[in-house]
């Protein structure tokens, strides 16, 4: 009798366990959010090693016509915009969209000059390689045109 002692209470505790449910869609557009956010303030800290850190292996980049392929490639590449003790922009997502299975989603928002001037568009994808890890897989700027101007 006494050894199922021990089994019964893992069978106790087993029972009581709770299965955690996956996160909602709106869960998971507040994480890359974050991601992106926590990616953007890599240049604010001047934080080269932790720019790198949000890439994927296989990251493209497009760097106006020229196309950076690699996590490598794009953090060298990038390494001249963390040199200078002032970030030459900043960044913040305004749009967060997650495909239903929770593995892609993709981030864009304006990008500004250090006097806060909007001078382009940032559209990034993102992977979720692990439950709550993102890395981006794929990002493109685009320049913002002065519509006014004759």
């Amino acid at each position: 009798m006494k050894k199922m002692i021990p089994l019964l209470a893992f069978a106790a505790t087993a029972a009581c366990t709770t299965i955690k449910a996956p996160p909602s869609n709106a869960e998971l557009k507040q994480q890359v959010a974050d991601t992106e956010r926590a990616f953007a303030a890599t240049m604010a800290r001047r934080d080269h090693q932790a720019f790198a850190s949000f890439l994927a292996d296989e990251a493209i980049f497009y760097s106006g016509p020229k196309v950076l392929r690699g996590r490598d490639t794009v953090a060298a590449e990038w390494k001249a915009f963390y040199e200078k003790p002032e970030p030459p922009f900043n960044w913040e997502p305004d749009q967060v969209e997650v495909l239903d299975s929770g593995t892609l989603a993709h981030s864009s928002g304006p990008v500004r000059d250090p006097q806060g001037k909007v001078t382009g568009r940032f559209n990034s994808v993102w992977r979720q390689d692990a439950p709550g890890k993102w890395r981006i897989v794929f990002d493109k700027g685009e320049r913002v045109c002065d519509c006014r101007k004759p």
